[in-house]
């Protein structure tokens, strides 16, 4: 007995009769992501500009106009403050300091010695050189573009050719419109964004290859039914599957974001949007995508009948 259904039974979406909508509202979605990352760009974290970053615990709510006026007249160069999650929690980032480390532990008690027994507690200080900052950010590129290649041999492999092409697209997607997304809302990208980034990359494969084996199996049972109806049947029989596995890991990164504090909540986002994005891309695009590369049929004997439930996982 099935305890939860999200979706109700003999479900018949027709999913690519609409592709055409799901395609235009895909490239509008990557041309305005490449937009913003070209136009206004990411908020680059400290992992990869360089510099220094301290999260203080004021004793109250910070007045931050007025920290700001005392720490920018140090002379330590562009110093920027924000609210980090609390009223009382204060984020402050200073540049690179010209003298190696030693100038940047100086500028550090500084900022201390500014702020005095206003601060109850330091939570972190962190430094980080800019040539350190441009090898993360080569590897963080190096990473990413490595899982979309090592995600299509493997599609490839357990597939066909077809089936990898449309599941790198539908990657590719999630991936853009993610950074689209951090580009859009000035959300802080850092080592743990590329992390998110990834963990998408997974989810969403995943999504994509429980779709595509279905097709693959309606494919050499249906071997005379058209691609359109095929491709609708596969869809909705996985529908249940995917809507109940896409909400309870929402409710597990709703949690993470209104209880895991400021430090994790990017975090969150990206895996929130990627697990919405992802979902969407698994229906809408990686599969009616194969109607236009039309994978070969093969295998078992045509069945005599269609399957009495579309939305039997």
């Amino acid at each position: 007995m099935k305890l939860l259904k999200l979706v109700p039974d003999k479900t018949n979406i027709q999913f690519i009769n609409k592709r055409l909508i799901a395609f235009a509202l895909s490239a509008f979605l990557i041309l305005g992501s490449l937009g913003l990352f070209f136009g206004q760009g990411l908020n680059l974290g400290i992992d990869f500009l360089g510099g220094i970053l301290i999260e203080a615990k004021t004793k109250g709510p910070a007045n931050l106009g007025e920290l700001r006026s005392e720490l920018g007249g140090l002379d330590l160069g562009e110093v920027s403050l924000q609210e980090f999650g609390a009223p009382d929690d204060v984020l402050i980032r200073i540049q690179k300091q010209e003298g190696g480390d030693n100038a940047q532990q100086v500028a550090i008690e500084k900022v201390k010695a500014t702020l005095g027994d206003r601060v109850i507690e330091y939570r972190r200080t962190e430094f980080v050189g800019p040539t350190v900052g441009a090898e993360l950010r080569e590897a963080a590129t190096w990473a990413v573009l490595s899982a979309i290649v090592a995600i299509l041999m493997y599609i490839w492999f357990r597939f066909e050719w077809q089936f990898g092409v449309g599941a790198v697209i539908a990657l590719v997607h999630d991936v853009i419109t993610t950074i689209g997304l951090f580009a859009l809302l000035q959300l802080e990208f850092n080592l743990a964004t590329v992390a998110a980034i990834l963990t998408i990359a997974g989810y969403s494969i995943n999504d994509t290859v429980v779709v595509y084996d279905r097709v693959r199996e309606n494919m050499r049972r249906y071997k005379k039914m058209a691609y359109e109806e095929l491709f609708n049947i596969s869809i909705n029989q996985t529908l249940s599957r995917t809507v109940v596995t896409s909400v309870t890991t929402l409710l597990a990164l709703l949690s993470l974001f209104f209880f895991g504090g400021e430090v994790i909540r990017g975090f969150s986002i990206a895996l929130i949007w990627g697990v919405l994005i992802g979902t969407y891309s698994s229906i809408a695009l990686a599969v009616p995508f194969l109607l236009y590369i039309r994978p070969q049929r093969g295998g078992e004997e045509e069945a005599d009948e269609l399957p009495d439930s579309a939305s039997s996982a």
